[in-house]
């Protein structure tokens, strides 16, 4: 297939290239693996700066769609790469190839450090918030390893998910701690005070005023934007919730078990040891389902799943897309209607050719670089997640560029006065500050050239 890259893609390429540290928040849809590797090829076979490239992405991803992009398109031929996925056998065997590019999943990071002789002169780290964590293998190989390497890319479309203290760990990958300082304690210090705290130890941090502004410009010179709607003719997207209510007896026992943290059940007892494990519960039961301490399915009720049913009933014979949270949701959601579960290759290809009614998918499995839209354009949140990043991932699996539809409707079922409600909440507040840094760091085409960064 013949690559006529758009506008935006064109000034991602020659940014990459005139960048040797490049965080580049690309919005879901605008084809991030394309360019980068059409960047790549240029680096490699045009200037002949670099030899060898490590990619290190999320299992499916590196598995199956950076291979893809490259059998994919012309001018990317040239290219070759191994695939560093698999058994140990495997990962050895395909170290052993000769290849321009190794494409490694993120879960392996710290055994190819330890295990490989290649010396890497650019690295490409695809969902660079996924090395958010500083105590984290993946993090501490990469710092490791990040001294001799002489180029490289963050890629992601959602930098602070949770926050701008997320941005430190990601940063000092790629500047080696130049922009926003070498420890997370200075970093800590400079632009943010303790929030929520129990005397001296301090559970949260908010910014300073100011802070924002000022962490936006430190890393600004390195760091370019780009949002889906500013570039690309999207569909619509229709978002809704779907309201479940529970009766007098189930809405007892969810308000006995937050109330006193212990709940008697005819299968079991359930006990709660913390706040973490308490809103885990809550959200098992706003589903219908929950898991006694001897591990035991008992369940709650069947509003959301009558819900789901409703809903597929109204889809008319489109395709649907079923995102579930809890292993027992699956469960439950498969007794009740014929539902496969998207996992393998052939399963993300059956979907894609319209072969499935009802598919079933979890949000880490969904998250990143699957592209499903040729499936359908109806997604159903049967059980929410907190991770901003992970909803917003999920849902452009559908609302993206290629999608059929003029219309993606993105449904949420919605146990009333539960904790439901309060996580679409705090997914809405939490996409303040992610979409205050993407337009922090935007790209003007029109205004800004590659070598300038992209702030407005």
């Amino acid at each position: 297939m013949k690559f006529l890259p758009h506008d935006y893609q064109k000034y991602a390429i020659e940014y990459i290239k005139s960048h040797p540290v490049t965080a580049l928040f690309l919005d879901m849809g605008l084809g991030k693996t394309v360019t980068t590797l059409t960047a790549i090829r240029d680096l490699m076979y045009d200037s002949f700066e670099i030899k060898h490239v490590l990619v290190v992405a999320p299992l499916r991803v590196a598995r199956d769609t950076w291979p893809e992009e490259i059998r994919k398109w012309d001018h990317l031929k040239e290219l070759t790469c191994s695939v560093v996925v698999g058994t140990v056998a495997e990962r050895r065997r395909a170290l052993q190839q000769e290849a321009d590019i190794y494409i490694v999943n993120r879960e392996n990071l710290a055994w190819l450090y330890q295990n490989s002789r290649l010396d890497f002169d650019m690295v490409v780290l695809d969902e660079l918030s996924s090395f958010k964590n500083a105590q984290s293998k993946r993090f501490k190989a990469m710092k490791a390893m990040r001294p001799k390497v002489k180029r490289i890319v963050g890629l992601t479309g959602t930098p602070s998910g949770n926050g701008l203290m997320d941005l430190w760990a990601e940063f000092r990958l790629l500047d080696m701690g130049k922009r926003l300082g070498q420890y997370i304690s200075q970093y800590r210090n400079l632009y943010f005070k303790p929030d929520k705290r129990n005397g001296m130890v301090v559970f949260s941090y908010k910014p300073l005023l100011g802070a924002e502004e000022v962490i936006y410009h430190q890393i600004s010179d390195i760091t370019v934007s780009m949002k889906a709607n500013d570039y690309l003719k999207m569909p619509e997207l229709v978002s809704v919730a779907k309201e479940v209510k529970l009766n007098e007896m189930e809405k007892k026992r969810y308000d006995e078990l937050k109330q006193s943290l212990v709940l008697e059940l005819p299968g079991g007892e359930v006990t709660v040891a913390n706040a973490a494990s308490l809103t885990m519960k809550l959200s098992q039961m706003a589903n219908g389902a929950i898991y006694t301490d001897d591990k035991n399915v008992v369940n709650i009720h069947d509003r959301k799943l009558d819900a789901l049913e409703d809903l597929v009933e109204s889809a008319n014979g489109q395709p649907v897309l079923v995102v579930y949270w809890f292993k027992h949701d699956k469960e439950r959601i498969q007794q009740r209607m014929e539902a496969r579960e998207l996992k393998e290759p052939q399963d993300f290809a059956d979907w894609n050719a319209g072969k499935i009614p009802v598919a079933l998918i979890h949000p880490a499995s969904a998250g990143h670089g699957l592209n499903l839209q040729q499936g359908g354009s109806i997604l159903i949140w049967f059980g929410l997640t907190w991770s901003l990043e992970l909803y917003q991932q999920t849902n452009a699996r559908l609302w993206r560029q290629g999608q059929a539809d003029k219309t993606v409707i993105i449904q949420h079922i919605v146990a009333k006065d539960t904790i439901d409600e309060r996580i679409l909440k705090v997914l809405e507040h939490k996409d303040g500050t992610q979409a205050a840094l993407i337009d922090a760091v935007k790209a003007d085409l029109g205004m800004t050239e590659p070598g300038n960064g992209g702030i407005l």
